[in-house]
C-alpha cells in the first residue's frame, strides 16, 4: 500500500484513508496476507508508514502482518524498498494499493523492478478540472523522472543495494 499525506496531528488524510481501508479489506478478504506500509515520509512527527501500521493494527490486522516501510519518499522508492522487503519475506507477488490515477506509475515502478504486481485501484472521490489536469501532468512528468531514476538502480548506479545474505 502507498503512503500519502499524514495529517499534522497524525491523523491519516482522506486519501490515506482510503488506501490503508482498501488495503485492509484485502488483508481480511485474504487476498494478501501482510500488509507493507510504504512510506517514509515525515509528515511533522508523523512517518506515514509507521501511522498506517498503526491504524491496520488497530483496525485488527495482527503486528506480525504488517510491514511498515519506513524510508521511501517517492514512488519509486516505494517500489524499490517495498520489493527488497518482499523478497525478504519470500512474497512472490504483490497486490498494489493506491489512487487510480495514481496506479500506472505504481505497476510500473514495481514491474520495472521485477514485482509481479496487481492492482487494487482506490476510487477517487470526484474533483475539479484543475485537480484532474493538475494530477495528469504530474503523472507525466514523474514517470519519466521514475524510469530514469530506477533504471540507474538497476544498473547499479545507486547507492541502495541489498545484501547478499
Amino acid at each position: 500500500m502507498l503512503g500519502c499525506r499524514v495529517e499534522l496531528s497524525g491523523a491519516l488524510s482522506a486519501t490515506l484513508r482510503r488506501r490503508a481501508d482498501w488495503a485492509f479489506a484485502a488483508a481480511r478478504a485474504g487476498l494478501a496476507p501482510v500488509v507493507v506500509a510504504a512510506g517514509g515520509r515525515r509528515w511533522g512527527d508523523h512517518v506515514e508508514g509507521a501511522v498506517v501500521a498503526r491504524y491496520l493494527v488497530g483496525r485488527g490486522l495482527s503486528a506480525a502482518s504488517v510491514y511498515p516501510e519506513l524510508c521511501s519518499l517517492t514512488t519509486s522508492e516505494n517500489a524499490l524498498f517495498s520489493a527488497a522487503l518482499l523478497r525478504r519475506i519470500g512474497a512472490r507477488r504483490a497486490l498494489i494499493v493506491t489512487c487510480n490515477w495514481h496506479m500506472p506509475r505504481a505497476l510500473a515502478c514495481f514491474r520495472s523492478l521485477g514485482v509481479d504486481a496487481l492492482p487494487l485501484s482506490v476510487p477517487t472521490p470526484p474533483s475539479t478540472l484543475f485537480a484532474t489536469l493538475y494530477r495528469r501532468g504530474h503523472e507525466v512528468v514523474a514517470s519519466r523522472i521514475d524510469r530514469s531514476y530506477l533504471q540507474s538502480v538497476r544498473q547499479g548506479q545507486h547507492p541502495f543495494r541489498e545484501s547478499s545474505s
